[in-house]
């Protein structure tokens, strides 16, 4: 099925219910830093010409929206006039400006007692020690779920696939994503329990291999939806427990999720200055509630679904790709002539999903940087202003102390103390790292998040076959192998895709 004529494919039904949005990378807090700039402005109740070519400066590279930062400005120089009952002067606005009307936010005076005081320290503390021990709990549950397979490790001849034991057959799919008796076992095992969705998760993975029966084939054909409907969207706890790949270290992303911002707009600055940053065209821009491109209303229906946002999107013929990010502040996506025209609705759902996988905060950083070099000075960057006396060589040290100090001023207090407190579990945890094996989970959950979305072993296929031909067989053999899994059904149950058991 293409996608030219099928314009209302991508749309969440009524009954879809969506949850909290969570895991993307934010940017917000330079409009934050650009407030401190702006205070420190009007300090004086004067705006003059050099102070303004100073903000505009500072909000062009920080890549701040023009109209939203005047809006901000016009909320704090209320609130500075109220407070200290004077009225600014802005030398470089034009002359009919001084009579229009004043912003109206009248800000609460903050308290001054010292018991209100007290206890906003307080609730502020509270509010962290909460957060932190969520994200404890989140990573306790995350260690739970990795699954350890020691099945290959002594060179035993290969026992009978025992036709009742799921636990036995899913370690030798494991072992061998591609053993086609133990998953036929495993489709007739979830057959006999009355597990219809687990049963047909089986066929497909059979019709994929090319080795089903006509019983799986029939099975398959009869429950198959080209395109899911869920009733929920995908909750952060359904990411971390279920999605990640079980190599794909979380401590890790939290670390470089910490930084991130921080970094991109470092890279951002950098290919300005190389005069190397892609420019987007305005006129490109999509409205995914107007646009009438499959791809973009694909892109929007696949963030509702994943509990993310979904980035700003723009169609370029031009590019001859499929979909890139595009480094900005905030990034965008580009759509290319591989995506815009010819591909199905499942083969645009798995690039969805594997796309958008990669704005959350803590793997975004590989977006940015393919290069593993790359990744390990920057997770030891951010390792160091955690600890600034953490030992490195002095190669080492010479490229990493540069990126520390460009990253550390951008970082708020509170970012800092995150830090401090992961180098400590990091140590605690062993101290080491293995960056390589962490881009390539990372990758593979990318995978898996597309094939959530696709429902289609066939269309991931096509589509790494596309993006990523040296990795497709073992791309092919982890999503065999996750498709198998308890992982992949529960993830099912929790988007309410499953397919309800008699």
């Amino acid at each position: 099925m293409t996608t030219e004529g099928h314009e209302a494919v991508f749309e969440v039904g009524a009954q879809f219910e969506a949850g909290e949005v969570s895991g993307n990378l934010q940017v917000g807090k330079f409009e934050a830093y650009y407030e401190e700039l702006f205070a420190e402005v009007i300090e004086d109740g004067i705006i003059t010409a050099e102070e303004r070519s100073r903000l505009d400066r500072a909000a062009e590279s920080l890549g701040l929206d023009r109209a939203r930062l005047r809006k901000l400005e016009l909320a704090l120089q209320a609130a500075y006039e109220a407070r200290h009952q004077v009225r600014i002067r802005d030398l470089t606005a034009p002359i009919e400006d001084e009579d229009a009307p004043r912003a109206s936010l009248q800000p609460l005076e903050p308290a001054t007692d010292q018991r209100t005081l007290a206890l906003e320290r307080r609730v502020k503390f509270l509010e962290a020690r909460i957060a932190d021990l969520e994200r404890e709990l989140e990573e306790a549950k995350t260690q739970v779920a990795v699954e350890v397979d020691l099945s290959d490790f002594a060179a035993t001849p290969q026992r009978a696939v025992p036709e009742d034991d799921p636990l036995e057959l899913q370690r030798r799919v494991r072992h061998d994503p591609r053993d086609v008796e133990a998953i036929r076992s495993l489709f007739r095992l979830f057959g006999r329990k009355g597990d219809i969705d687990r049963r047909w998760c089986m066929s497909h993975a059979l019709v994929y291999l090319d080795a089903a029966t006509e019983e799986e084939r029939k099975f398959f054909a009869q429950y198959h939806d080209p395109l899911i409907k869920p009733k929920s969207s995908l909750q952060r706890e359904g990411w971390n427990r279920l999605l990640f790949h079980p190599e794909q270290e979380v401590l890790v992303g939290e670390i470089l999720a910490v930084v991130v911002s921080a970094v991109l707009l470092g890279r951002v600055s950098a290919l300005r200055r190389d005069k190397a940053l892609p420019k987007l065209d305005p006129a490109r821009k999509q409205n995914p509630a107007e646009s009438t491109l499959q791809a973009v209303r694909c892109f929007s229906w696949a963030a509702a679904l994943l509990g993310m946002q979904s980035p700003a999107l723009y169609a370029d013929p031009q590019y001859t790709g499929t979909v890139e990010m595009v480094p900005g502040i905030p990034p965008a996506s580009r759509f290319g002539k591989q995506a815009l025209s010819g591909r199905s609705a499942p083969e645009l759902a798995f690039l969805a999903g594997h796309h958008l996988s990669g704005y959350r905060e803590e793997t975004f950083t590989r977006q940015l940087f393919s290069s593993i070099p790359d990744l390990e000075d920057i997770f030891l960057a951010a390792l160091s202003i955690g600890n600034p006396g953490l030992p490195l060589a002095g190669q080492v040290k010479a490229r990493v102390v540069p990126i520390a100090k460009a990253i550390e001023p951008i970082l708020e207090p509170a970012a800092v103390d995150r830090l401090r407190g992961q180098f400590l579990r990091f140590v605690e945890e062993g101290g080491r790292t293995n960056l390589q094996r962490w881009a390539n989970a990372v990758d593979k959950t990318a995978s898996r998040a597309g094939l959530l979305l696709a429902n289609d072993l066939r269309a991931a296929h096509t589509m790494i076959a596309l993006e990523d031909p040296s990795h497709l067989e073992e791309r092919m053999d982890d999503l065999l192998e996750f498709t198998t899994s308890e992982r992949y059904g529960r993830l099912r149950r929790q988007l309410g895709v499953h397919i309800e058991s008699n």
